[in-house]
């Protein structure tokens, strides 16, 4: 079972989702990925965590629509200081949109955006280090981001997370580099400017292993969610795209042999 005990800094280290259906969503993500949501102490406000085996993988607050914004995943990104990374976000060209708190003895939380206009969190490990599984079915397999703005963006994630990053692809057809740490790679980023469609923002994608795409597209058609991307083969692996029943989109794919 790969377990891990935290993240390197700048890497993914958290998901949530931000949803006005927590119930449904519960049961939609606990059919399709086997997690077991479990309801946390009132002082966290609601928040609940989604667990496999004991272990956490993931979040979900409410979201009552005060905030304006649509239910969605969001990626967190692991830092040592919260509140220097976001003023280095700042100072980089990125937007601050929720400064540094402190959650209990967990950890500290903030949110940016890059010059890009894609939202991503950052989490200051404390007691709470992160997701606990990787690689399997049911737990994160990749991140990666998709952007207009792909050189400046790749400027920012370098400046304000001290990525080191591999390029991949460096054409009109295909532009993508890999955030790395001793080889291994963590998140990549994309240049959409191509292929995102107008109004789409740039976004960071979540991706889920599961045992067999296909089983999990039909799936979640019959628990009211929405097939975004179909299933296609690629160098990667099987890959498809769904959205809850709510709209909030996650990628799913195949794990390796």
């Amino acid at each position: 079972m790969p377990a891990r005990d935290a993240a390197p800094s700048g890497a993914p280290c958290w998901i949530d989702l931000f949803s006005s259906d927590p119930d449904r969503a519960a049961e939609f993500y606990g059919r399709i990925f086997g997690w077991n949501a479990e309801q946390t102490p009132a002082e966290y406000g609601g928040y609940v965590n989604f667990t496999k085996n004991g272990v956490m993988i993931a979040g979900m607050m409410r979201n009552d629509g005060s905030a304006g914004q649509p239910d969605a995943w969001t990626t967190y990104l692991s830092t040592p200081d919260a509140k220097a990374t976001t003023e280095a976000a700042a100072a980089a060209g990125g937007q601050v949109h929720l400064e540094p708190m402190q959650v209990m003895h967990l950890g500290s939380m903030g949110m940016v955006a890059d010059p890009g206009g894609a939202a991503v969190g950052l989490w200051q490990p404390g007691e709470h280090k992160g997701y606990g599984l990787v690689g399997e079915a049911g737990t994160p397999v990749w991140h990666e981001l998709h952007t207009r703005r792909y050189r400046e963006v790749l400027d920012f994630y370098r400046t304000v997370f001290g990525w080191e990053t591999s390029t991949m692809g460096d054409t009109d057809d295909f532009r993508y580099s890999q955030m790395v740490v001793d080889g291994t790679g963590y998140a990549g980023v994309m240049d959409g400017s191509a292929f995102l469609p107008e109004g789409v923002p740039s976004t960071w994608q979540v991706y889920i292993g599961v045992e067999d795409v296909d089983a999990a597209l039909q799936l979640a058609g019959e628990l009211g969610g929405t097939v975004l991307e179909p299933a296609e083969d690629t160098p990667y692996g099987r890959l498809a795209k769904i959205a809850d029943p709510t709209g909030a989109a996650i990628k799913m794919s195949s794990l390796p042999a």
